[in-house]
């Protein structure tokens, strides 16, 4: 179902797939939109590992919920690395991609535990704060699971050879 990747020397591992997505802050989703037309949109997120899921919070309505709602089969695109190298007319690039499925938390401890996930991730040491600001929101936000069922990530060949 999902490409081989062309370049396999290029391609990173799982573990490096994974502190891709640990690292990153922020990411691309793609869903299929309106009228046929990909819709990309960025946004901060939060990744279970363990569990292979991402999860992110939005409006209560709106066009990547409706594309969603149409269409569960999402992509989700974190980039590392963008190191423009004009003097060598390339980008020194590191990023993952994720194929997965996602889908609206309807469970109300289902989307705490994703919310809080989600607000430890960018405030690690604000939990009264976190707290608060979960109790304040919790009822206008939904919060989106992804289940992932592939990742790929690929890096510039560039920084293949330039490891030990």
């Amino acid at each position: 179902m999902f490409r081989e990747m062309r370049r396999k020397k290029q391609a990173l591992s799982a573990s490096a797939c994974a502190a891709v997505l640990k690292r990153g802050t922020a990411g691309v989703l793609a869903v299929l939109g309106d009228g046929g037309y990909p819709y990309a949109v960025p946004l901060s997120y939060a990744y279970d590992e363990s569990a292979q899921k991402l999860y992110f919070h939005c409006a209560r309505t709106g066009h990547k919920l409706d594309a969603i709602a149409r269409h569960s089969q999402v992509s989700f695109c974190v980039v590392d690395k963008d190191q423009v190298m004009p003097q060598q007319y390339t980008t020194y690039f590191r990023s993952v991609v994720v194929f997965g499925r996602a889908r609206v938390l309807q469970d109300v401890g289902q989307k705490r535990a994703a919310l809080e996930l989600l607000a430890a991730r960018y405030a690690p040491d604000d939990e009264s704060g976190r707290r608060q600001e979960i109790q304040r929101q919790f009822d206008q936000l939904l919060m989106v699971q992804i289940d992932i069922e592939h990742i790929t990530g690929k890096e510039a060949i560039e920084l293949v050879e330039a490891r030990p």
